[in-house]
């Protein structure tokens, strides 16, 4: 018996191996498609990709590649973070109380849609350019997100749970942290996890404008200084890497046991 099954593990091991490797397939092929495009262009208006990975190794040898990505990181972190800390309990108060979520969501609908990059000049102009201005662009990008996951997973818990914590005589501070929050943790990550995506899209658009460090600062400078387009699309490759990571370290959490608290066992 235990023959068989560890001969049907080595069976699955094989059939998922393939599909394992599907991916490194996939980008082996576009490379060899961007690599036959550019030595079919007569302008070499697209640098190859061994030229993008020396651009890479020179960014590497004058050490700037780890001091950009540090500092994007860096504005990431602290604009996420901060964002997380006041719009997701923010959005569970409001979501919980009928009358708060009628009275701020016409505001909230207002200043969604407004991009995070209109607010640079208004950035530039109170916190000047550096750190500050990016990580506030980065906040303003990320909080309305979260906001409105938050107040969208209240909306969707069971009312069972809701009945249950009421019977058992709960207060509200020992319902919010015993029933609501572990009840609205799978969305939250979720919501977390897109947001974390759009943080790295807006710290790369406010680091061409008011910062002088970090990846998007190196495109713009990589193109202003000689039109080093190798250096632009290695710091766009850098770019998509980190925030494939990012992802990836996101989605890790959807298999925590201890956050996965509101959904069923099969």
């Amino acid at each position: 018996m235990g023959t068989a099954v560890a001969g049907l593990r080595k069976g699955e091991q094989a059939r998922s191996l393939p599909v394992a490797l599907r991916p490194v397939a996939l980008i082996a092929a576009l490379l060899i498609l961007w690599q036959i495009a550019v030595s079919h262009s007569p302008g070499q208006l697209l640098p190859g990709p061994w030229a993008v990975v020396l651009g890479i190794a020179d960014l590497l040898r004058h050490g700037l590649l780890t001091k950009y990505v540090v500092a994007s990181l860096f504005r990431v972190t602290w604009g996420f973070f901060l964002a997380t800390v006041t719009a997701i309990p923010l959005g569970l108060m409001i979501g919980w109380y009928r009358r708060a979520e009628l009275a701020v969501n016409p505001l909230v609908q207002i200043f969604r849609p407004i991009s995070p990059l209109a607010w640079i000049p208004l950035a530039i102009l109170w916190f000047g350019v550096g750190d500050v201005a990016a990580i506030f662009l980065i906040f303003v990008g990320c909080f309305f997100p979260l906001l409105l996951t938050a107040m969208s997973a209240v909306d969707s818990v069971p009312g069972v749970f809701i009945h249950v914590g009421r019977n058992f005589g709960l207060t509200t501070k020992e319902f919010f942290f015993r029933v609501l929050y572990p009840a609205v943790v799978p969305q939250l990550i979720t919501g977390a996890r897109i947001t974390l995506g759009i943080a790295w899209l807006v710290v790369v658009a406010a680091e061409m404008i008011s910062v002088n460090s970090g990846l998007g600062f190196l495109i713009v400078d990589a193109r202003n200084a000689g039109n080093r387009y190798d250096l632009v699309v290695a710091g766009m490759v850098i770019i998509g890497a980190i925030g494939l990571l990012l992802d990836l370290a996101m989605r890790s959490l959807e298999r925590v046991k201890s956050l996965r608290w509101s959904y069923s066992e099969d």
